[in-house]
């Protein structure tokens, strides 16, 4: 097999996580201090290594294969952590599935490039490179299946005379077999990266060297093989020992390519994936499993028909004030949430992502007011009928705390002749809004502002807001307009006689041809405390169709003290 070279164009799987290790200040000298932080760390290193080796007993085969054999090279340390301390195998697929999400780097679409590439990398690395071993074990394949096809391939497959390069002192020598990989670029190492791979057996086992002067055969041999500086008198071999590497001598000063301390950092930063990932805070959904009850919230997601197959998704969160973390600037409290969403398909395929920032701000009279209320956020996503996957990552800027919801949200297909209704919102307020802000903003939906209460809990002060639409109502052949009677029911938990009782006719409804939508307040000062049901019953007078959504709520005694800020 003759020497060649080949060109070939280079991706790469861009990986990553952050992490960071706090600790807290000792009053001790600075050494003693540092001294103190060091013996903390190896001993919570040793501590998690020592569990993650008894949890990885317990996996089930197919699980350490693929930690094992598919994703040993590029999963983040502490992703391996957190799908070691997972309890079950439905979130251990989970994972697998964030897993590969994070590093698409196509999300619309339904191939994941990266997953795809990542196992073609192995194949092509038991094909050209086992010895032995299989290709991926080699550091061949390693090096290829974290970074890719190189630019360059010089190849020596049978070793033979050799003429060093000026960095390496010039000269002819006998070499082993080896290659040297070239890449133009590679992320966190730079431009130009040349890699070398020896085989010093002849067994096809190339292993990746630090050392330039490993694959020189006439290393050893005195007299044999001399650099420039030697075969000219001007140096002699045996000085090659007390130089790095066993480095001939050479003109001038030594090229960086040929500094041990780069090149020690380069073999150890090139064995390693490249820490970068397309969406950071993905990568930090996939982990944060193990601190995924920091932040505690409330989530909900409602349903209105749009046009077609269409269906508007309003999602709603719902925190309590007391769980964000406030700084006091100049009389001012401030609180800040970093919120991130997701929308998946079955399939892993992205359909939406979203991020915003909830952001408190109090003055110091009304905080402790403020922190018995909830912040709400709220984003309506257009979707299709299907079964999706959402994914909600909250993060308290200032403490750093994480919470984490993983769910399956399934979107109705609304029938075009059968009575059905939107979700029934339960709401805290309602109120009409500007006709330039009809659409716009949170909580709007179509000409009113509608603010979901997500726990369902009122107190004797509130008034409770119902929000309903209904769609395929029959039109009277007569009025050419639909006919339907409404009836809100209120029961107490576990009773069959209503508490309350009131009856709408269609004069008193807003229609919008086949289409109602009902916006009712009711005061709650008469009910004791308690649970209840609403019931709306909506019968259809035209096509005899009838339908009853309900709803559970609770009321409280209203406290003595002015009612909590929302």
């Amino acid at each position: 097999m003759r020497s060649h070279k080949k060109r070939t164009t280079r991706t790469f799987l861009a990986l990553g996580l952050t992490s960071a290790l706090v600790l807290s200040p000792a009053l001790l000298p600075a050494s003693a201090y540092a001294q103190e932080q060091q013996e903390q760390k190896q001993e919570s290193d040793k501590e998690r290594k020592k569990k993650d080796k008894e949890l990885y007993k317990e996996l089930a085969n197919v699980y350490k294969k693929w930690l094992d054999d598919e994703v040993q090279y590029i999963i983040m340390d502490e992703e391996r952590t957190a799908f070691l301390r997972l309890s079950t195998n439905e979130e251990r697929e989970q994972f697998i599935e964030s897993f590969w999400n994070v590093r698409d780097p196509t999300p619309d679409t339904i191939e994941n490039e990266a997953r795809e590439e990542h196992y073609h990398r192995i194949a092509f690395a038991n094909e050209r490179f086992a010895s032995g071993v299989p290709g991926w074990k080699t550091d061949r394949g390693r090096i290829y299946i974290i970074w890719g096809p190189p630019t360059e391939i010089e190849s020596y497959p049978s070793g033979g005379g050799y003429q060093r390069t000026w960095e390496e002192g010039g000269g002819s020598t006998s070499v082993f077999p080896f290659e040297r990989w070239r890449y133009r670029y590679l992320e966190g190492l730079g431009n130009e990266v040349i890699l070398e791979f020896v085989d010093k057996t002849g067994s096809n086992e190339y292993r990746l060297t630090m050392d330039p002067s490993e694959k020189d055969a006439l290393l050893l041999i005195p007299g044999a093989g001399l650099s420039d500086l030697e075969a000219m008198g001007m140096a002699s071999k045996t000085d090659r020992f007390n130089r790095p590497f066993n480095q001939p001598a050479t003109i001038g000063p030594v090229s960086h390519r040929m500094n041990q301390f780069d090149r020690l950092s380069q073999y150890a930063r090139v064995m390693r994936a490249p820490d970068t990932v397309k969406f950071r805070e993905l990568q930090e959904l996939v982990v944060s499993r193990i601190v995924r009850n920091q932040l505690a919230f409330e989530y909900r997601f409602d349903f209105l028909r749009v046009a077609g197959d269409t269906v508007l998704v309003p999602i709603t969160v719902q925190i309590a004030n007391r769980q964000m973390t406030f700084r006091n600037t100049e009389g001012v409290h401030s609180a800040t949430l970093n919120l991130f969403a997701r929308i998946t398909t079955i399939t892993g395929r992205r359909v939406q992502v979203f991020e915003d920032v909830i952001q408190r701000d109090v003055p110091e009279s009304l905080l402790s007011q403020s922190l018995e209320g909830m912040s709400v956020y709220q984003k309506a996503v257009p979707l299709r009928p299907g079964r999706y996957r959402l994914d909600i990552v909250i993060k308290d800027v200032e403490s750093g705390n994480v919470g984490v919801v993983n769910t399956v949200l399934p979107v109705p297909r609304y029938e075009e002749t059968k009575l059905s209704s939107s979700t029934l919102i339960l709401a805290d307020q309602i109120e009409r809004v500007p006709a330039r802000s009809v659409g716009l903003g949170q909580f709007v939906l179509g000409g009113s502002k509608v603010r979901p209460r997500l726990d369902g809990a009122f107190t004797t002060d509130d008034s409770l807001g119902v929000y309903l639409q209904v769609y395929n109502l029959g039109i009277d052949e007569t009025t050419q307009k639909p006919s339907a009677s409404v009836e809100y029911i209120v029961r107490a938990n576990g009773k069959d006689e209503p508490v309350l009782r009131v009856n709408e006719t269609s004069a008193e409804i807003e229609f919008a041809g086949e289409q109602m939508t009902l916006e009712k307040v009711f005061a709650l000062s008469g009910l004791p405390p308690g649970k209840y049901k609403l019931e709306v019953l909506i019968t259809d007078n035209v096509n005899k169709q009838t339908i009853a959504p309900t709803a559970e709520f609770t009321v409280k005694l209203a406290p003595t003290r002015t009612a909590a800020v929302r």
